[in-house]
């Protein structure tokens, strides 16, 4: 029996939809990837200056993004705006590389991620602990409790959209409020004076460091590479701020709401990732030996697992601090898992209307959400969590996501040429600056990706998922189409 086909509902007012902007965006990164950014650029001023790039990047992506999504504020986001600006099949191929990698790929992450610092507190789930194997193959605690996350948070999802979102509120603020008191009690009780002298002595001092404490000093042309591969890790950490886009018929006055929730949203983490980063400089020193058995000797490049946050909150609190740091990062990360889940969906769910994908991602449960779309996409990420390759997909995500991103500011100056009458509720800020501004920083970031020697591959690699989209939409395009086509209404 056919599921009984229920209607978008816009329950998602103002401050739901930047609760699942700030949700998406803070994960599990900002606590650990600033010590990969500092063994890339080796000095606190340059650490700095890769957030307040990353920031700028984000924000002026927001605020240009806003204007396509002011023009067509429909079910889809992005998905939709490439349609529009280009043709079905440039969107399809972001919905493919969405569906593949993109959005299930971070979505398996956060999910490992949660189940890692789970086991912070209970020791059962761990890596170490396998469950069976066969060959290979190894299922491990960890990959058990990522699935199970992923499996609630899409039941919870697949009963409507309130309920996905009143997960998203309690989550996401409460998330909020603990990285702000994360940053009040690293300044009022953690400010290392001896990390202050080292840090800011010679703040602007560039080198590179490997995984065993060796440095070499950054010529200029060194250090822009340097700055464009160390963002890799604060652009992921600052992703996924236009998912809010996706839910565009769920949305109250979305128009309006979606421009002000990505520029609101942005905003609020880019101020939260700079103040933390200040706070991790405040407290630990960032150059540190990888032998070292203190926090404070291993400083933030060489923290224990890379996780800095953790590290902070060890010098403040001693071991306690460790256990606080795990709640806040299981927060997070199932915070930024329901908002990713939620909105995901909603890009299947426009592919399979325009007769793209399984039709069957087209229809709506009785609760009013793509209740299919949501449970493949859950099918597919477990599947991630299970192969152990999501750690490599992430390194090549990023190259994809920005491209897309790239393509897309890209289409408000295409459609200002192709339909300069269309309404548009709200204009891109600094038109023509700002989003041309993005698109070159965007596209320095993919050419630093591609002409890296050990970063080109998974440059290529996100270019080969792009490229294989092509062949599936002309041979199962009309395929979808027509099943869809043979369907009663």
């Amino acid at each position: 029996m056919s599921e009984k086909q229920g209607h978008f509902q816009r329950a998602i007012t103002l401050f739901d939809a930047v609760m699942i902007v700030t949700g998406s965006m803070i994960g599990s990164g900002i606590f650990i990837v600033s010590a990969d950014i500092a063994q890339k650029v080796g000095s606190a001023g340059w650490l700095l200056v890769v957030w307040l790039i990353t920031g700028f990047i984000t924000l002026a992506g927001a605020v240009s993004y806003g204007e396509l999504s002011s023009m067509f504020p429909k079910v889809g986001g992005q998905y939709v705006y490439l349609r529009e600006a280009y043709n079905k099949l440039v969107a399809f191929l972001y919905g493919w590389t969405l569906f593949l990698v993109i959005q299930t790929g971070v979505i398996a992450a956060v999910a490992v991620a949660f189940a890692r610092f789970t086991g912070v507190l209970l020791p059962w789930f761990s890596e170490t602990n396998v469950l069976f194997s066969l060959g290979s193959f190894q299922f491990s605690t960890v990959q058990l409790l990522a699935i199970i996350l992923l499996v609630v948070l899409t039941y919870i999802n697949s009963r409507g959209v309130r309920s996905g979102k009143l997960i998203s509120n309690v989550f996401g603020s409460t998330k909020l409020v603990a990285l702000g008191l994360l940053i009040l009690g690293g300044l009022a009780l953690g400010i290392n004076q001896q990390a202050v002298s080292v840090n800011f002595q010679d703040m602007w001092q560039a080198a590179s460091f490997d995984k065993l404490g060796h440095s070499s000093p950054l010529s200029t042309s060194a250090l822009i590479t340097a700055i464009g591969l160390a963002m890799t890790g604060s652009l992921f950490s600052s992703d996924s701020w236009n998912n809010i886009g996706f839910s565009g018929d769920e949305i109250v006055k979305p128009e309006r709401t979606i421009v002000l929730s990505m520029a609101l949203g942005t905003a609020i983490v880019t101020a939260l990732y700079i103040l933390i980063n200040i706070v991790y400089l405040l407290v630990l020193p960032l150059k540190g030996n990888p032998e070292a058995a203190t926090v404070m000797g291993r400083g933030i490049m060489y923290a224990t697992n890379e996780r800095v946050a953790t590290a902070v909150a060890e010098s403040i609190l001693g071991q306690v601090g460790a256990y606080v740091m795990a709640i806040l990062i299981m927060i997070s990360t199932f915070s930024a898992d329901n908002s990713i889940l939620l909105s995901g969906a909603r890009a299947y769910y426009a592919m399979a209307a325009d007769g793209l994908f399984f039709p069957g991602m087209a229809r709506l449960n009785k609760a009013g959400v793509p209740g299919v779309a949501l449970w493949a996409q859950c099918a597919w990420a477990s599947l991630l969590c299970l192969s152990g390759s999501y750690g490599d997909l992430l390194n090549y995500v990023m190259f994809s996501v920005i491209l897309f991103y790239v393509i897309t500011i890209i289409g408000i100056f295409v459609l200002r040429r192709t339909r300069p009458d269309a309404p548009r509720p709200y204009r891109a800020a600094g038109y023509p600056i700002i989003p041309l501004l993005y698109v070159i920083l965007a596209s320095g970031f993919c050419f630093v990706l591609l002409t890296d020697p050990v970063n080109s591959k998974f440059a290529l690699r996100g270019l080969g998922l792009v490229a294989v989209g092509i062949p599936v939409y002309y041979i199962f395009g009309r395929r979808f189409s027509g099943i869809q086509n043979q369907e009663p209404n």
